[in-house]
């Protein structure tokens, strides 16, 4: 039994891969890292205030069509092709791969995301819940060109020109090529969730309770100030989402 998802247990918690809830349809095949739709189970609602990541991949001119969303925050971090955002706000906007949406559900907002391109798109869709219920609703989009070691993809101060974030959680992504190692980012602090989008890795620590390498698709939550030994290691290129929990 997986120890509860809490940013206050001492353990360190795994998510491997294929233990994920999964949803397969003509025109999606969907991982679910925590419980979502018609998936549940009580030890995977979420690790504090992180609810869902969702790895989609949409086929060739299908998506989600309009639907509801209120008092959450849903970001969207495309990883291959494209996706069409339509929303009862008045934005109508292509998200393409590299760029990353952020949009505050508030108090209510509609919308829908088609792949209206000739080929299949992949995205993680990540839900975080907002300090507060009842906010305006809001929306924004930008690339996120990726340099060496961490970029920051959200932060409640746009640091480095992140996106905002009506919660105090900072989110970073990195691509690793085969051999190098990484450093975590010097401002992680708190709880933590590491999700493998893609490559594989070792991890440089000597806890038992960790495992010896991460693959595609694998989460890892760390608590409170229990940054998981000093650093990573692809042992193929690897593409990485790093949050830091508030």
């Amino acid at each position: 039994m997986p120890a509860p998802l809490s940013t206050n247990n001492p353990a360190f918690v795994i998510r491997p891969a294929a233990e994920r809830f999964h949803s397969s349809l003509d025109w999606l095949d969907s991982w679910h890292s925590f419980s979502f739709a018609g998936h549940h189970h009580p030890d995977w609602m979420g690790y504090g205030p992180l609810r869902v990541i969702n790895d989609d991949t949409i086929a060739a001119g299908r998506g989600f069509g309009m639907h509801p969303h209120r008092d959450m925050e849903i970001i969207t971090v495309m990883v291959e092709g494209e996706l069409t955002h339509t929303d009862s706000m008045g934005h109508n906007a292509v998200l393409r791969a590299g760029e990353v949406q952020r949009m505050s559900a508030g108090t209510g907002i509609v919308h829908s995301e088609i792949n209206q391109s000739p080929d299949p798109c992949r995205l993680l869709q990540i839900w975080i819940e907002p300090t507060q219920a009842g906010l305006s609703p809001a929306y924004e989009q930008q690339p996120m060109p990726l340099g060496s070691g961490w970029t920051r993809l959200l932060d409640p101060n746009r640091k480095d020109g992140a996106l905002a974030i009506a919660r105090p959680v900072r989110l970073w992504r990195a691509q690793v090529e085969a051999g190098d190692s990484l450093d975590w980012p010097t401002d992680l602090t708190g709880a933590g969730w590491l999700q493998v989008i893609d490559g594989q890795l070792a991890l440089n620590a000597t806890a038992a309770t960790l495992p010896a390498q991460l693959r595609r698709g694998d989460g890892l939550g760390f608590p409170n100030e229990s940054i998981p030994g000093e650093g990573l290691q692809a042992v193929v290129a690897s593409d990485l989402l790093l949050f830091a929990l508030a």
